[in-house]
């Protein structure tokens, strides 16, 4: 039997949740819960509240999904120079 066929969205976080949750707000309005992917834990990819995002979400289910991709904006403030050591 074949796993079952995801539904690959995009949207933004809007809100940290405990137990490693978030409220994400997709592109069309909707709202719903998504967790972490495994391999995102296994890594230590933070999400922040303001990000975007790339979902799955299940077609039985459109309340609940999993966030697989963080997009990286640029952030100009994050970018540092090198340190130079003679």
């Amino acid at each position: 039997m074949a796993k079952e066929e995801l539904l690959e969205m995009d949207g933004m976080v809007d809100e940290i949740l405990p137990d490693s949750r978030f409220k994400v707000t997709l592109e069309n309005g909707h709202q719903l819960i998504a967790y972490t992917a495994g391999k995102m834990k296994k890594n230590h990819i933070r999400i922040l509240a303001g990000d975007k995002v790339s979902l799955e979400v299940s077609m039985y289910d459109l309340n609940k999904g999993r966030i697989t991709f963080r997009h990286i904006e640029n952030r100009q403030h994050a970018i540092s120079k090198p340190i130079r050591r003679y």
